[in-house]
């Protein structure tokens, strides 16, 4: 029923989840030159009113419409031009329009990737590149997991480690990316509570998880506009049983689908622009989301300026 926040979704999940902005991110073909940094703050807002209890598509009167906004600042800093560091860490508030569930609102968790490009080669009339990206996330409050829709967040640590394959063909390109995501268990503030059978204690067993990320369009140094399908799959879990709470080891699945584009506003390159949005059109114990979003970034130099042997994949 909630939201899910992608650790890398998110997108951006974590919360920029794999499907929310790019300027560049663990999910796109981007790479940062030598001791750049880009960095900027990024505004999103989400909601939905229909959801899927189970496989069973529906409303609830008691929720209404629940909306989720989200405040971040991220970026990405260039080790060198094939190894990137990414960071993020979102304050989030959730919301719902109707009923006495209180609304809730926190630092979220902090996200950190090492994103290495190994490969990158002349194939055939195009360039192939390949990418190895590996993150943690970590909680950086004591926020309520067991509060599900309202909660922002699960609360879990995550280790997440992700393949990605790139071919770029003059400004068209497509990007393709596998993940695996280990959750560590978390505690909630009661002593028993019942899955598909009841277990005496506050320690719940969360469920890993994999994504599959694909996006396809033009790509070139001032443009980037991309169609993405995300798809995350929760690996184990259980539904939520009918007109009851999600529990956070729900079964949470999505396949979202959605448009990103980034616009570079001045010469250098310093300054760029990024917004998109997308929509959930399958799911299994998630809400029918719409999620849009819009974000500044800002490029800044330490010590030489960094070569560029390929503008267009260049952020």
């Amino acid at each position: 029923m909630k939201k899910i926040f992608i650790h890398g979704i998110l997108l951006l999940s974590s919360v920029c989840s794999g499907v929310v902005a790019f300027a560049q991110t663990d999910l796109d073909a981007i790479m940062m030159g030598k001791r750049q940094l880009c960095i900027g703050p990024m505004y999103s807002y989400s909601s939905w009113n229909n959801y899927w209890e189970g496989t069973l598509k529906r409303d609830n009167e008691n929720l209404g419409t629940v909306s989720t906004q989200m405040f971040s600042v991220m970026g990405a800093y260039g080790v060198s031009d094939k190894l990137n560091i990414l960071f993020g860490a979102p304050y989030v508030k959730t919301k719902a329009s109707a009923g006495t569930l209180h609304s809730m609102n926190g630092i979220q968790d902090l996200n950190l990737f090492v994103k290495w490009m190994p490969i990158e080669k002349q194939l055939g009339p195009g360039t192939f590149s390949l990418y190895t990206i590996g993150g943690v996330s970590i909680p950086l409050t004591n926020y309520v997991a067991d509060y599900l829709p309202l909660s922002i967040g699960l609360r879990s640590k995550t280790a997440s480690a992700r393949l990605m394959l790139d071919y770029q063909w003059n400004s068209l390109f497509a990007t393709v990316s596998g993940t695996y995501v280990a959750r560590d268990n978390i505690e909630i503030d009661r002593t028993s509570y019942y899955t598909d059978h009841l277990i005496l204690s506050n320690e719940v067993d969360m469920p890993d998880a994999s994504n599959v990320n694909i996006r396809a369009g033009y790509r070139s140094a001032k443009l980037i506009a991309e169609a993405v399908v995300n798809k995350w799959t929760t690996l184990g879990g259980f539904d939520i049983t009918r007109n009851n709470m999600p529990f956070p080891s729900n079964r949470m699945n999505a396949t979202v689908a959605g448009i990103n584009v980034k616009y570079v506003v001045t010469n250098d390159h310093a300054l760029s622009l990024v917004f998109g949005g997308n929509t959930t059109v399958a799911g299994r114990n998630v809400g029918q989301s719409s999620t849009y979003y819009g974000s500044v970034f800002y490029i800044i130099e330490f010590g030489k300026k960094a070569s560029t042997k390929s503008p267009a994949k260049k952020s």
